[in-house]
């Protein structure tokens, strides 16, 4: 997590906050003391030591409130019935009801609240009417209804409030978190970006390197000419890459948000031609043959087509038999295929062995398995697909590309 989600995360600061103890302390005090005060001008207050009881005794319960809202609620109720009943009307009842049903309401959801306002409303009205205090429509009862409905209404607001607090902050922390690994998946899509790039322009060229100055060394007293012949393909080989990682580098180094400014020029399907004569320059002999519009194709899947035959080429190169190989490239309806085919040593191992091996090493492209890894995410990132495979006394490579990108086969 990002430090900018795990601020939002992490506790915040708390405002000083009044001790539950004092808050108690506070409602108890005024409980209490409404039992000694009439409550109007009738005179209705404690008379007796059983109401002076019934009236003192939500105060000790009262702290009870947080971990039974729903039992304390009903027993202040009661406590209220029997009051009124009693002909005692104090105050520090209703006040203690009202509290409760803050409570309540603070710490349950909305049906509930309204469940247990609506009743407590009711039970008070109508112990009100049956103890002969006057009509439901005394104001005293009015007052006290008015009471517990704004207590239910706060301890809702309260708890819709500190939900809703929570919920933002939620959304705040996921938005950042997902915005982090948005992040970091924008930067591992360029690091393989990059990674493509670099294998592309450097991989054939450095394996041409290697090639012709195997050759120069072993010709280089029998036959000088072939061995400066070699000599002369390295130099210009070198002088390409160089070039190619220069360009790269200046694009890495570049300051640029534009993403076209972000990435080096792409070959497409019209410089297969150019391909072919630097593999035949080499040393590889190589057969092309194209079928169908090449103009149909798409940017995105020429330069996939391109990538996947310079990756064939360059295997067979490396690791085929005779220098030679065969391209065809294929385009029919709504996909081409590519099919890159050079004879390969396999043939000479028959059946298990170290064949195997000698598959591994082709398919690979630099003996790391990158060569094909990276050539299988280009072609998927087209939706195309890629075989590769021993077939007889050859190595192919076949793959089946949209002719417009994206574009369902």
């Amino acid at each position: 997590m990002s430090s900018a989600a795990e601020r939002l995360a992490a506790p915040q600061p708390a405002r000083p906050r009044i001790p539950a103890w004092a808050i108690n302390g506070v409602l108890a005090i005024l409980i209490i003391g409404s039992a000694f005060l009439p409550f109007s001008e009738t005179g209705f207050r404690s008379t007796t030591l059983f109401t002076l009881i019934i009236t003192l005794l939500p105060a000790a319960i009262l702290p009870f409130r947080h971990r039974w809202p729903i039992p304390v609620l009903a027993g202040f109720i009661a406590f209220y019935g029997v009051g009124a009943l009693a002909g005692t009307l104090a105050p520090g009842l209703v006040l203690a009801i009202a509290v409760a049903m803050f409570s309540l309401a603070n710490r349950t959801n909305r049906r509930t609240t309204v469940i247990a306002g609506v009743s407590a409303m009711l039970a008070i009205g109508v112990l009100s009417l049956l103890a002969a205090l006057g009509s439901v429509f005394d104001p005293r009862v009015v007052q006290f209804l008015f009471t517990v409905a704004f207590a239910a209404a706060a301890g809702d607001g309260a708890r819709s409030r500190r939900e809703f607090i929570a919920a933002i902050t939620d959304r705040a922390v996921r938005a950042e978190e997902t915005k982090e690994a948005e992040a970091k998946r924008r930067v591992t899509e360029e690091r393989l970006r990059i990674a493509r790039d670099l294998h592309d322009v450097v991989a054939h060229q450095i394996a041409v390197i290697s090639l012709n100055a195997g050759v120069a060394s072993a010709s280089l007293e029998s036959r000088p000419e072939k061995a400066k012949e070699s000599l002369g393909t390295i130099r210009s080989a070198a002088r390409v890459v160089l070039g190619e990682i220069g360009d790269l580098l200046e694009i890495l180094r570049s300051d640029s948000d534009d993403p076209a400014d972000a990435a080096l020029p792409q070959p497409g399907l019209d410089g297969l031609d150019e391909l072919v004569e630097t593999f035949a320059s080499s040393g590889l002999t190589v057969q092309l043959r194209i079928e169908g519009e090449l103009d149909r194709v798409s940017a995105a899947t020429a330069l996939v087509a391109y990538r996947v035959i310079q990756e064939a080429l360059t295997n067979a190169h490396k690791y085929g038999a005779e220098g030679r190989a065969h391209v065809l490239v294929e385009v029919v309806d709504d996909s081409m295929r590519v099919v890159v085919t050079n004879p390969s040593r396999v043939a000479d191992f028959g059946e298990g062995g170290s064949a195997a091996a000698t598959a591994g090493a082709a398919a690979s492209g630099t003996g790391t398995g990158l060569g094909l890894v990276g050539l299988r995410e280009r072609v998927a990132s087209v939706r195309g697909t890629v075989e590769t495979g021993f077939v007889g006394g050859s190595y192919r490579v076949v793959a089946t590309l949209p002719v417009i990108q994206g574009e369902t086969r």
